[in-house]
């Protein structure tokens, strides 16, 4: 199929002006791109010969290395010191049996450092002094003036590729465009002219002289089309970058490495896997060989979906076409394996990594620590730590903290401790605002508020700021410790810090204050709760407000949840209802459940099969997970007491927490249903926190209920 297509539009685009005039030929023209695709499947790589390389090269034609080299060759002068170019000159043996090159090399020629023509010296001084002075018409102007030479053809394009600045590349080429009687503009000055703006990331202007170049009739070349995608994928137009890309196909122009791999990037962050697939095989069909950097692309766009057998695939295909890995892949790819959840290949591949001689960064070992934690492999992720000392290897900040925000996850202690002390006898990496928060964390965890406020006490004399987080971990740490004083303390000074208290630390006071024992303490923490968040207090002050109707509640409610961040929303309704049933107000507390599953905030409370019905409190507090117990057995007393069928078996999810320090509801939970009465056993079989019961037993309790109304209205 062919299509015709113009470029230029109707009206003439908005473009920006220059003082100088200028009557570029604008011609209307209508050509032919051929647009016929090939569809490949995915099959087995295969080599490609000599010849079809070496015609492909020459399809693509040469590089703009390869043609602004000869620029201070045209500039010398005719007869050059033979003894000089025999003296400089040496032999090269080149291969005839070695095929060139099947697509564009990244390996720029290296530029002397200066050129021994005079001529060209001062063109390149001209260039310097073109590029200090200041981006606006005047200076250009004046600068433009001391031209030391005339605007030849070579002359003109050493300067342009000598310019540094993307405003004066522009500008510089607009007034070759005003030049009478001068040579004509081809493609590698538009070329040279958009690399400078790529740096720039102006899309827009590139895009412009695209279009100039269509409507001029001047080619583009793969070098234009190269410079046009990786500008739109820098600046994040990646619909643009697409775009040119199947332009450039239609012209039947075969993308070089830089082309591929940037295009493949932009599919990968659009989340079109199918796409990256058909294109990278579509390449490699074609004689392209992948490099580092594309596999470094395959195996984050796996590693962000989860996808193992696609991080297998990128090995593979690596092995296959003989690639070594630098030390970006391997990176990429343990972050890949970590996110896929396989900690024991993850360690096989840094083991191999080590093997070959290369040297972990700070990047490569946060990775690691990273997939240990996430696996929970405290005593791995410990040996690592002690063959980064043992060799040396470099750590910064970022690895730091993650492993002491893995050692928090993990409840090491100790381990946390030593890390702590050697970050303070560290020349390079000392404690900062997020290390002392990691700290706090674990303290606070494991309930430790005296080496808690130690380090806030620490903070304090070394002039380390404190952060919202780790305000609100030692706040959460004093709070459970009924340390109220020492709480409001700390509350005044993240006021005085100009912290701004964020919907986390509101729900830290607020489940607070659901845990005071005193009304002294409650109206201390309430106070502070009033600054962090007024709108809160004024909708707790309504619930415990007997003449409140639940209307009005229902509307607070609304108000309030549209104005609290998503992932503090069902921490609110939690901390709420504990607040309730705290103060035995259990009709409100089984109001603001209701509420909380009207506005989706426990999407997976319920499970229902043919088989079994299940109530799934994991993300519930204790006194929400109760209270939702309460609700089910009420419904399922309804279904009892209309003989509707039910399934044969029953079961409450809790959950067990996975933390040393953490405080799960089983017990809580499981306390609850003896005081009911209710036939519900924890199942063993099942794993921890998981309560089962039969039919026949929930019915025959919930018929000996309904005779005995005294014993139904127990629910505490």
């Amino acid at each position: 199929m062919d299509v015709c297509f113009s470029t230029i539009p109707q009206s003439e685009p908005t473009r920006t002006t220059f003082f100088f005039s200028s009557s570029p030929i604008k011609k209307q023209s209508c050509f032919t791109f051929p647009a016929t695709r090939t569809r490949f499947l995915r099959r087995p790589i295969s080599s490609t010969s000599a010849a079809a390389t070496a015609a492909k090269t020459k399809k693509n034609g040469p590089s703009l290395s390869d043609q602004l080299k000869p620029l201070s060759a045209a500039t010398l002068s005719a007869a050059p010191d033979r003894r000089l170019q025999s003296s400089n000159s040496k032999s090269t043996w080149v291969n005839p049996a070695r095929p060139k090159r099947s697509v564009l090399s990244l390996h720029r020629h290296k530029r002397s450092a200066y050129a021994h023509n005079p001529k060209v010296r001062e063109l390149r001084l001209f260039a310097q002094k073109l590029s200090d002075s200041a981006p606006s018409e005047a200076e250009f102007a004046a600068a433009i003036a001391q031209l030391p030479h005339p605007p030849t053809r070579e002359n003109s394009l050493l300067i342009l590729n000598s310019l540094k600045s993307w405003q004066q590349s522009y500008m510089f080429f607009q007034w070759l465009k005003t030049l009478e009687d001068s040579f004509p503009l081809e493609t590698i000055f538009y070329n040279v002219a958009m690399k400078s703006l790529r740096f720039g990331k102006q899309f827009e202007l590139i895009e412009q002289l695209a279009n100039e170049m269509v409507s001029n009739e001047i080619p583009l070349d793969n070098i234009t089309y190269s410079t046009i995608i990786t500008c739109a994928k820098r600046c994040n137009r990646f619909d643009k970058a697409l775009e040119w890309f199947e332009r450039m196909y239609r012209t039947g122009l075969m993308p070089d490495e830089v082309t591929y791999s940037a295009v493949l990037d932009v599919y990968a962050k659009l989340g079109k896997v199918e796409e990256v697939l058909s294109l990278y095989e579509r390449g490699v069909a074609s004689g392209w060989k992948p490099d580092s950097i594309t596999f470094s692309v395959l195996a984050k766009m796996f590693g962000e979906a989860g996808d193992y057998d696609g991080i297998r695939y990128v090995l593979q295909e690596m092995k296959a076409l003989g690639v070594q890995p630098n030390m970006v892949v391997y990176n990429t790819l343990l972050e890949a394996m970590g996110k896929a959840g396989k900690p024991g290949l993850a360690r096989s591949l840094f083991e191999e990594m080590i093997g070959l001689g290369l040297t972990p960064d700070e990047k490569t070992l946060t990775a690691m620590i990273k997939v240990y934690g996430k696996a929970r492999w405290a005593k791995d992720a410990m040996e690592l730590w002690d063959r980064m000392r043992e060799n040396g290897w470099p750590m910064d900040f970022i690895l730091y903290n993650t492993l002491l925000s893995m050692c928090a996850d993990l409840a090491l202690v100790e381990e946390a401790e030593k890390l702590f002390e050697d970050m303070k006898s560290s020349k390079v990496c000392k404690p900062d605002s997020w290390t002392y928060t990691a700290m706090m964390n674990i303290y606070g965890s494991g309930g430790n508020a005296e080496k808690a406020m130690e380090l806030f006490d620490e903070m304090s004399s070394l002039g380390v700021a404190l952060n919202v987080m780790g305000s609100t971990c030692l706040i959460q740490c004093l709070g459970k410790s009924q340390k109220i004083d020492d709480l409001v303390r700390v509350f005044d000074v993240v006021i005085g810090q100009g912290i701004k208290p964020d919907d986390r630390l509101s729900g830290c006071l607020l489940s607070i204050v659901a845990m005071c024992e005193s009304n002294d303490d409650t109206a201390k923490v309430v106070d502070c709760l009033r600054l962090a968040n007024p709108k809160l207090v004024g909708f707790l002050n309504s619930i415990q407000d007997e003449t409140t109707r639940f209307e009005d509640v229902k509307d607070e409610f609304k108000v309030l949840m549209s104005s609290t961040s998503v992932e503090s929303r069902r921490p609110f309704c939690n901390c709420l209802i504990d607040v309730c049933r705290n103060r035995e107000r259990h009709t409100r507390a089984h109001e603001l459940l209701y509420l909380g599953t009207l506005f989706g905030l426990y999407p997976d409370l319920h499970n229902v099969t043919q088989e079994e019905w299940s109530l799934d409190v994991r993300s519930l507090s204790v006194g929400a997970a109760c209270t939702a117990l309460e609700e089910w057995i009420g419904t399922l007393a309804k279904f009892v007491s209309k003989n509707e069928e039910l399934p044969e078996l029953f079961s409450a999810q809790t959950g067990a927490g996975t933390h040393k320090f953490a405080q799960g509801m089983a017990s809580s939970f499981g306390a609850h249903v003896e005081r009911m009465s209710a036939p519900f056993r924890q199942c063993e079989e099942r794993g921890a926190g998981c309560f089962v019961a039969s039919r026949e037993d929930l019915v025959a309790w919930l018929e000996s209920r309904a005779s005995a109304p005294s014993a139904a209205a127990v629910t505490a």
